[in-house]
């Protein structure tokens, strides 16, 4: 789980509503299942891949090897760089820690014991990460919908939240509560807060899967992350650890899982920002503050800090993949393929 996915699933939520969660968890489930399919025979038609560039230089030869290794490790950068710099923010806004040295540390937990345990610490992370990370999830569906407000309440104050005018937003979130420097609007009169009829969303509902910008995201989200699965060593190297049997059950499973964390966690603290009408800009929303501001509105101090170890969770996890997953890249695709053909196992490691 990326950071990315509980931050921006949020995100989404806010601008599109109950669509823009759906579109984005199935953004990335197809893709993970359909890997599942290519885990099965990958065993059978290269047993001793180490990397996917490996099996590309096999059959299409040194052109396309150096193709798609320039493609993975953009791939891993991309991905490292959502790592961090999510996470910085996230940290930035919920302690005042200096977003630069949030940056640098965040880091080290990562670096530290995935060079001391490998891919096994790899794997012993994810599986227990995500259930941290599913048990928050529950916590905040269980403060949203159940503890705090109910389903009911939250679909009133959606309705409520569309039926304001232009001036009545402009009053709402202004400094005395009477249009005096609103900050509802920018100079240019783009929309900045979650107020009024959510515009390309049939009758301007939040409420509504008939959304031209959410059907548009979608069909972006879904293209895009083609690219951030298949081109991704960190799942690969995963599918040539386990059993072909193991393989197939685990990113069945996994892709299923997998879209219960972006919309559970969207479709809670996501609508539930507009639904309260937070006052939380488009800027602010674009950097993933959705989730840690309605947490902190919520719950105080304890839901930052769930917030807080979440995003760890999620930070660590997929760091030391994609560690893992950059360093197979080197070793074998790079040292052992074009400076030491003949290197030994102890050489690479």
């Amino acid at each position: 789980t990326w950071a990315a996915t509980l931050l921006q699933s949020s995100n989404v939520a806010w601008q599109y509503g109950v669509s823009g969660p759906f579109w984005y968890a199935s953004g990335a489930t197809i893709q993970v299942l359909l890997f599942g399919v290519l885990a099965i025979s990958l065993k059978d038609v290269a047993p001793s891949a180490h990397t996917m560039c490996e099996i590309v230089r096999a059959r299409w030869g040194k052109g396309a090897h150096i193709t798609f290794l320039f493609f993975a490790f953009c791939a891993n950068i991309i991905v490292t760089s959502m790592l961090l710099l999510g996470g910085a923010a996230t940290v930035e806004a919920l302690t005042g820690m200096n977003y630069e040295l949030a940056s640098f540390l965040i880091p080290w937990g990562v670096i530290l014991y995935t060079s001391a345990g490998g891919l096994k610490a790899t794997f012993m992370a994810s599986y227990l990460h995500t259930m941290i990370i599913f048990a928050v999830l529950i916590t905040m569906i269980t403060i949203v919908y159940i503890k705090v407000y109910s389903s009911d309440e939250i679909y009133k104050f959606l309705d409520q939240t569309v039926s304001y005018t232009e001036d009545q937003c402009n009053n709402i979130y202004s400094t005395d509560g009477a249009g005096t420097d609103s900050y509802y609007q920018d100079a240019d009169g783009n929309k900045l807060m979650a107020c009024g009829p959510v515009a390309g969303n049939s009758q301007g509902s939040y409420l509504t899967m008939l959304s031209g910008d959410g059907l548009m995201f979608g069909i972006i989200n879904i293209v895009g992350n083609f690219g951030t699965v298949f081109v991704d060593q960190s799942y690969w190297q995963s599918a040539i650890a386990a059993r072909p049997s193991s393989a197939a059950k685990g990113y069945l499973l996994g892709g299923i899982c997998w879209f219960a964390i972006p919309f559970s966690l969207a479709t809670s603290l996501g609508l539930a920002s507009t639904a309260l009408m937070l006052p939380i800009n488009s800027a602010e929303a674009g950097s993933g503050l959705v989730p840690p501001a309605v947490a902190d509105h919520l719950m105080g101090q304890a839901g930052s800090a769930l917030i807080l170890v979440m995003l760890f969770m999620a930070i660590v996890s997929t760091g030391s993949a994609e560690s893992i997953a950059v360093s197979s890249l080197v070793a074998y695709d790079v040292y052992r393929e074009y400076f030491n053909p003949e290197a030994t196992g102890k050489q690479i490691l």
